[in-house]
């Protein structure tokens, strides 16, 4: 009773076994009037053999259209079980088929759930040399509608060995249902080394120090679950990669020792990059360091980061034959809220082995003198006129030319750390001052004015503070086209990337006015002072000559009333 070529769902979960033929077109959209994301999972797809992504595959979006962000994409050659989430009540998904004739099968399941419900002991990082997990509740049955991921690092140059010493899950031939699904390397996207229901005691083996362990669960049939160890043990071989990878906004960098490339059997003259007309740098290491959006480098919205992908191919000696393993490097920028995740892995021979670091947009703020915006203010703190007109610019500093800018929130405080006294100036968008005017998004611009204020109990000081979003122009249903929104849209509205820069302190003239009042009279007191201590100190000297003046002229006529024979004597009484 299931419709055979797309449908509308609003079932609060829900199973779906797709059969399709050849030249299918079908559209299938969830969406439920209920605050919660949708998790949707790929748990067996079978295309026609040797097809492409380009001709045959099922496009994920995020939201209630095709028009929605596309948060992934599943293939012949997808090596996972794919299992994406929405960010909001609603999801859709597109099935395209090629010409051939074959008989297509798909098993999808759905569910709503709600982010903020906790399960415990569900997936978590272990980083130990050897460690202990099992399922929620084991040895009791786990509970429905159950995603757990563990993430497993041991020590650099060394293998995972993952042994279930009990394992019962529902069984089924397909595992569709309930599952395990173990990944070589810190991801969920590829890498996938088996997956299994049912009861067994599988044993798992990566080829370098991470390795990633899925559970998912749908509503029915619960059993007790698996009780798992690992270990580690010393690689064998080449030293893991000894190379670093490097994002900004404005450039990717990647790094290769040439003694890395030398132990796979390669040298620095035989790689290339997705463009070959961009070549390295070689000292003692090989540098490759381009703009993001060169150099072949392929950008993909998915979700709310955008992702720039470049890869670096090693090209095999010899013109018929090679025994030399297949390897790329693949290096990855995401660009994330506030950071940037730099992901850089091999492949050799389906091998991937991993690095990661982080990085983040540049963003900057400046006042201008002008609606121009050519001429910015340097001086700081900036001084102004109360209700001048201020001309605020939020730059990003990305070679990307596909980016746009767009002003979300501007909040003004006295105080640079921001606390409790805050104003609104901008609100999701919408002006909450009556002089604020935002001009139209310019790429990697957002530009805004407003009339100068201060704040009352005499702050000397106003800061301003912005929530900036950036987007894919390319997205014409972006979070940066869309303007003020009420806080009901905003709940499901996207955006590729957030972050917040500061610009202040701005002050009042009449406050740069009263300072050098100040100092003016501070400099009259000094110099009134100094003349005074001057004045003090020539009277002071007049005295005293004076005075030695009278002392010498009374000794010289003592002197001279001795020689003329005059003196005096004291009469003797009768």
């Amino acid at each position: 009773g299931e419709p055979r070529c797309g449908a509308s769902l609003q079932e609060l979960n829900k199973a779906l076994r797709i059969q399709l033929n050849a030249n299918a077109n079908c559209v299938w959209q969830i969406q439920r009037n209920a605050n919660k994301k949708i998790r949707l999972i790929f748990s067996s797809f079978k295309f026609a053999p040797s097809s492409s992504c380009e001709t045959e595959s099922i496009k994920v979006y995020d939201g209630p259209s095709t028009n929605s962000p596309l948060l992934g994409q599943v293939c012949n050659n997808t090596d996972a079980v794919p299992v994406l989430q929405s960010s909001s009540n609603s999801l859709t998904f597109h099935i395209t088929t090629n010409s051939v004739a074959f008989a297509r099968n798909f098993f999808v399941f759905y569910y709503f759930f709600s982010p903020e419900t906790k399960i415990e002991n569900c997936g978590g990082q272990l980083t130990g040399p050897n460690g202990t997990f099992t399922t929620p509740n084991y040895p009791a049955p786990y509970p429905a509608f159950t995603y757990c991921v563990w993430h497993i690092q041991t020590a650099k140059n060394s293998k995972i060995n993952l042994q279930f010493q009990d394992f019962f899950l529902e069984l089924d031939q397909n595992c569709q249902f309930d599952f395990t699904a173990v990944y070589d390397g810190l991801t969920t996207n590829t890498g996938l080394i088996g997956k299994v229901c049912g009861r067994a005691q599988p044993t798992f083996e990566s080829s370098s120090n991470v390795m990633t362990v899925v559970l998912s669960t749908d509503y029915a049939n619960s059993y007790r679950g698996f009780s798992a160890q690992y270990t580690s043990a010393p690689l064998p071989g080449p030293a893991e990669p000894d190379m670093f990878l490097t994002c900004s906004s404005v450039s990717m960098k990647i790094v290769l020792s040439k003694s890395y490339l030398a132990s796979l059997g390669y040298n620095e003259t035989r790689l290339q990059l997705n463009d070959p007309s961009c070549s390295p740098v070689i000292t003692n290491s090989v540098i490759f360091s381009f703009p993001l959006a060169s150099c072949g480098t392929i950008k993909k919205e998915e979700g709310q980061s955008i992702t720039y992908t470049n890869i670096i191919s090693l090209s095999a000696t010899g013109n018929i034959i090679t025994r030399q393993k297949s390897i790329q490097i693949i290096a990855k920028c995401k660009m994330e809220n506030n950071s940037t995740l730099e992901v850089i892995y091999v492949t050799k021979n389906n091998i991937i082995q991993n690095a990661t670091a982080v990085g983040r947009y540049n963003v900057s703020m400046s006042f201008y003198d002008s609606a121009s915006f050519s001429k910015p203010i340097r001086q700081s703190p900036y001084y102004v006129d109360l209700n001048q007109t201020l001309f605020a610019e939020v730059s990003l500093h990305s070679t990307d030319p596909n980016l746009l800018v767009f002003v979300d929130t501007c909040i003004a405080s006295p105080q640079p750390d921001f606390g409790s006294l805050t104003y609104d100036l901008i609100r999701s968008g919408c002006k909450k001052d009556d002089t604020v005017v935002t001009y139209p998004p310019l790429k990697h611009y957002g530009r805004f004015k407003f009339n100068a204020f201060r704040f009352l109990r005499r702050f000397p000081s106003v800061y301003l503070q912005c929530d900036i979003l950036i987007c894919d122009s390319n997205n014409t249903n972006s979070r940066c086209t869309e303007g003020c929104l009420s806080r009901q849209k905003r709940a499901i509205s996207s955006y590729t990337w957030k972050t917040n820069t500061v610009v202040g302190p701005i002050r009042l003239k009449r406050d740069l006015r009263s300072a050098d009042h100040l100092e003016s009279l501070t400099k009259v007191d000094a110099e009134g002072t100094q003349s005074l201590q001057q004045y003090s100190f020539y009277t002071l000297s007049f005295v005293v000559l004076l005075s030695n003046i009278i002392l010498v002229v009374g000794v010289i006529l003592k002197y001279h009333k001795r020689q003329t024979g005059y003196g005096y004597q004291k009469i003797q009484s009768s």
